[in-house]
């Protein structure tokens, strides 16, 4: 995955740049996500490699996707298929989505809790955590009954353990020590 990643980062960050110059970021974002679908897709993967020129697969990707991309979009997946990378085309768009959520100063937030939030609650964590990561934070709340109270807030490498399991977890830990 690593390998993809440092294959598709100048890649994402080529089309990020056209992307914020031609005021286009969400539209760029909609085609890389859609292009990274296709690229993805089992069966179209395996129809591409069968292709015996670089040229023919960039066409026939072209041609799947010509709805959805324009000519700078067709013209990325013609320069990524001649440098045989159309399988980075999936970390291209979310290294790309990376790039945008950092661009506007959003932060996706996990949280998990042992019952749903209601959304006064979640009006609250939003303002608190806006604070402290100091960007506009999108939640992503999912339940958990293993957590037994309290939340679990991931954000990134930012792991927020404020559950009853974590807290029984570091009291065991320091009973032990």
């Amino acid at each position: 995955m690593s390998e993809l990643t440092t294959i598709a980062r100048p890649y994402a960050k080529a089309a990020f740049e056209l992307a914020v110059e031609k005021g286009s970021i969400e539209s760029w974002n909609d085609m890389l996500f859609f292009a990274g679908q296709v690229a993805s897709n089992e069966q179209a993967s395996s129809i591409l490699a069968g292709l015996p020129t670089a040229t023919a697969q960039a066409e026939l990707f072209n041609k799947i996707c010509a709805e959805q991309l324009n000519e700078q979009g067709q013209n990325l997946v013609k320069v990524m298929a001649e440098n045989g990378r159309l399988i980075a085309l999936p970390a291209v768009a979310e290294l790309f989505a990376e790039f945008k959520a950092e661009y506007d100063k959003e932060i996706e937030v996990d949280v998990i809790s042992a019952t749903p939030l209601a959304a006064q609650q979640q009006e609250s964590l939003v303002a608190v955590l806006e604070k402290r990561f100091a960007r506009k934070v999108k939640l992503n709340c999912s339940e958990d009954a293993t957590v037994v109270g309290g939340l679990i807030i991931k954000s990134g490498d930012t792991v927020i353990d404020g559950s009853v399991r974590g807290k029984l977890n570091r009291l065991a830990t320091t009973l032990q020590s």
